[in-house]
């Protein structure tokens, strides 16, 4: 099934919304180009790149664990990349460093052409005492420091964390979209979508919804809580990674937009204010507003700037003259529909034409 789910990550096209994230020793070229048929990202490593964390991988690997530990990681690295991207796949790194020099020479040497996945993830001991792992979780200054690091590059940047473990999630989500993170990769072990809602709602980050999310039904739940791709790592067989895509990409041609958020009155996220109506009654609509200090006016400003020149700024016979505010394709409106049909748009593009109101409104909120 050909889905364009017009999905991008700073200047990468990304061809699905699923990706395969990384199992130390396990994830290398040659496991990602075998599931490439159904996956946009495939996150290799991790892979220790200093002293320090190469001395933890050896102990981890003398008791037992699978760890990789190339005898050249520069030369390793540029194979590995160039067999994901001959299989069609982004290919991601996931990197586990002592030091922000690191992780900033390995850029220099590798460029562009991947994106960097700093490990603020593991959680095995000899790893967080090499100042790596978790340890950044409870440093996040350090951690901040490492993305300035891989930003001065000038290369694209995912953070790993696991949900929980830092002092307040929501603020850290904050800090590294402000300090240049491009992507945040959430373990959502012991969370469930309430909480990735909460780091949605604080900034346009690109996030990664990761752990136990193998149907289409939590995939689902994860999209319309924020999430913008789902990761999977154990259960990241063919079979699994078959059906996943062939349910998203069905969804995505019956509806279009195809992470599409709740609406708003309904628990829906940031991105729901899309499909939010005339602040004019009491709602949530006006608390999330208060929040953000946008007036009501200045609402309504944004939506009509937001539609301008785009088929939604017809609908004169809706409830409030414009299709900009309107509800999602799935509530049931026959002024909605009459006016979609007389401006002949299909639901799945009126659905796309909102994603990217919500991505101008997103703009303005958060420039």
């Amino acid at each position: 099934m050909d889905t364009n789910f017009d999905l991008f990550i700073g200047d990468k096209p990304v061809k699905t919304p699923i990706a395969v994230a990384c199992m130390a020793g396990i994830t290398d070229g040659a496991y990602i180009r075998n599931l490439a048929d159904h996956i946009g990202l495939g996150i290799i490593g991790g892979y220790a790149i200093d002293k320090p964390t190469i001395k933890a991988a050896r102990i981890l690997s003398d008791l037992g664990r699978e760890e990789f530990l190339p005898r050249n990681l520069v030369d390793d690295l540029k194979g590995q990349i160039a067999l994901i991207k001959a299989a069609g796949v982004v290919p991601v790194i996931n990197l586990r460093a002592a030091e922000a020099g690191s992780l900033n020479a390995l850029a220099q040497e590798l460029g562009n052409s991947v994106i960097y996945e700093i490990d603020a993830h593991c959680r095995q001991q000899p790893m967080i005492d090499a100042r790596s792992g978790e340890f950044l979780l409870h440093h996040p200054e350090v951690l901040i420091s490492y993305v300035q690091a891989l930003k001065i590059a000038g290369v694209l940047v995912s953070v790993k964390i696991r949900a929980g473990i830092a002092a307040d999630d929501v603020e850290l989500s904050r800090l590294l979209w402000k300090a240049g993170a491009d992507i945040l990769h959430i373990d959502l072990m012991d969370f469930d979508h309430t909480h990735l809602k909460k780091i949605r709602d604080t900034s346009p980050i690109f996030i990664i919804a990761n752990n136990g999310i193998t149907t289409f039904e939590k995939a689902k739940e994860m999209f319309a809580h924020g999430a913008d791709m789902i990761s999977l790592a154990r259960k990241s067989d063919k079979k699994t990674l078959s059906t996943l895509y062939a349910q998203i990409a069905q969804y995505t041609k019956e509806h279009g937009w195809y992470n599409a958020p709740k609406q708003l009155c309904r628990g829906g996220d940031i991105r729901s204010l899309a499909f939010c109506c005339m602040p004019v009654k009491p709602c949530p609509l006006l608390p999330t507003l208060q929040h953000y200090n946008i007036s009501p006016q200045e609402f309504v400003t944004m939506k009509m700037e937001a539609v301008a020149g785009t088929p939604l700024e017809q609908g004169a016979n809706t409830c409030f003259g414009s299709l900009v505010y309107c509800c999602k394709d799935t509530t049931p409106c026959m002024f909605r529909d009459a006016a979609l049909r007389q401006a002949g748009i299909k639901k799945s593009t009126y659905m796309d034409l909102k994603r990217e109101i919500s991505k101008k409104l997103l703009k303005k909120i958060f420039k």
